[in-house]
């Protein structure tokens, strides 16, 4: 059985039930069965109030895995990217999460895989760059020569309509 959702103050309502109910003589099994856990959670929440009074009986939020990065770093490392790619030994101004990832491991030591980069990146208001392909033989002034006068000629139009 999953652990229930909802607020604190739902969790904290439920263990309090059920250990009212213990307390008019129920077993744990039977409390387990009317408030919806085991038997085990209730003898775990009787255990707690037991050594730390009702005060054991708050429910703690998981801090979850630790930042790798602390904020600190963090900000150090937007200012380092904002140096550019280039002024970190790149060939293009293109930063990809792969370089980020070396970039952090060179700095400040810790590793990271390419992919939590592009998390970490998306946590720090940074967006994914996608680099225009262009041929390196274009001709701009050619094509927005083509575009001004082939163009309006190829182009389709409504009959009886003719460019200005």
């Amino acid at each position: 059985m999953a652990r229930l959702k909802g607020s604190a103050d739902l969790l904290e309502d439920r263990r309090k039930r059920a250990l009212a109910l213990l307390g008019f003589g129920y077993s744990l099994n039977e409390v387990g069965r009317r408030i919806g856990c085991h038997a085990s959670s209730v003898m775990r929440w009787r255990d707690c109030r037991q050594r730390g009074g009702a005060q054991a009986l708050r429910v703690r939020c998981s801090p979850g895995r630790p930042l790798k990065l602390a904020q600190a770093k963090r900000k150090r490392l937007v200012d380092l990217l904002l140096q550019g790619p280039i002024a970190h030994g790149y060939r293009t101004n293109l930063w990809t999460t792969a370089r980020i990832a070396a970039v952090i491991q060179r700095e400040f030591g810790v590793q990271y895989h390419r992919d939590p980069v592009g998390r970490l990146m998306h946590s720090l208001q940074w967006s994914s760059q996608k680099p225009e392909r262009r041929a390196l033989e274009r001709n701009e002034k050619a094509i927005e020569r083509w575009k001004q006068k082939d163009w309006p000629r190829i182009k389709k139009t409504l009959r009886g309509w003719a460019p200005i």
